[in-house]
């Protein structure tokens, strides 16, 4: 059986070899008529493009590079599904690598990527090493940095105000009428965004004339067992507590499991906030009082901005996806 070509594809659409190539590539202007046949021949005939040749051709191939600190955290894996949402209908498809929240690894990950000469690179955050921010900055690719907006952008920046986050959960605590509120979160040397929002919690509740009165973090990452034993810390320190914000909807579940444990109201006796929105938190026996961060739109858009063109703009763009309070019942 012969080998389908370009030149094929372009005969049974009934279109030119080069605008077979620009759908493939995704490149210019395409009517969405012209766009449906060149797909349907694609398709019908089995064409497979030749990837590596494009790349030489283009100075850039159909790869999107993204880097997530983790997969094990479900708030990652929910970005990533944004992400293949907006790659749907293309012929792009992600590359994609772990950092483990190591500097190092991203730097590693990212140069080998940048090998491929890739179409656009999703990173996480601001926090790169002096070299990433030196690659990423000088090449000749689309980047977009996902989930923060609190600084300013190499590309694109897609996400969220954590900073704000913050401010809002402790607005929302005084608004119930709690006054002595506790802080519990785990390490942020990889975590720049808990950084943030435990930032805007303490500008919140200085606003009204409050601060933390007490306050713990978890020397590690976070966790559910990480909650449960942060908070046991921190209410046998301070018993008189009557509200805690979280770092995340994990150590938050944690901590209402030490709630139950130790025979601790929730909330009459303790009330509970935390972050991300999870649906481990929202199916506890009080679902949990916390914000939603809109973590598939992220990297559904970010992909939608990187497509629109493959020049950048002459300033950085910045896109809030916003968050909302989920009042829950734990607070």
């Amino acid at each position: 059986m012969q080998t389908a070509t370009l030149a094929h594809v372009a005969r049974l659409a009934a279109v030119s070899e080069n605008t077979v190539s620009r759908v493939i590539r995704n490149k210019g202007p395409i009517a969405e008529e012209t766009r449906r046949r060149v797909l349907a021949a694609i398709e019908q005939l089995g064409y497979l493009p030749n990837r590596a040749a494009g790349a030489l051709a283009s100075s850039s191939s159909l790869i999107i590079g993204v880097l997530l600190p983790s997969l094990s955290n479900i708030v990652f894996p929910e970005v990533l599904r944004g992400i293949h949402a907006g790659l749907a209908d293309t012929l792009y498809q992600p590359m994609i690598g772990v950092t483990d929240y190591d500097l190092d690894q991203e730097q590693r990950l990212l140069a080998s990527l940048l090998a491929w000469q890739p179409a656009a690179i999703i990173t996480t955050g601001f926090e790169h090493t002096q070299a990433s921010r030196r690659m990423l900055a000088n090449a000749r690719v689309r980047v977009a940095e996902l989930m923060d907006i609190d600084a300013r952008p190499i590309d694109v920046a897609v996400g969220l105000s954590h900073r704000s986050a913050g401010v809002a959960t402790a607005r929302h605590l005084v608004s119930r009428g709690y006054r002595r509120i506790g802080y519990v979160g785990h390490d942020w040397t990889a975590d720049r965004r808990a950084a943030l929002r435990y930032e805007g919690l303490c500008q919140g509740l200085q606003e009204a004339g409050l601060s933390l009165v007490a306050e713990q973090r978890f020397d590690g990452p976070s966790s559910t067992l990480a909650g449960r034993d942060t908070l046991a810390r921190l209410v046998e320190g301070d018993a008189s507590v009557d509200a805690v914000a979280f770092s995340n909807d994990d150590m938050a579940v944690g901590g209402f499991m030490h709630c139950l444990a130790a025979g601790i109201a929730v909330p009459g006796r303790l009330a509970l906030f935390g972050f991300n929105g999870l649906e481990i938190g929202q199916v506890l026996p009080k679902p949990l009082a916390t914000i939603r961060s809109n973590r598939f739109l992220i990297g559904r858009v970010a992909v939608e901005k990187l497509l629109e063109s493959g020049e950048r703009s002459a300033e950085p763009q910045v896109i809030d996806t916003g968050f909302e309070i989920v009042a829950g019942a734990t607070a």
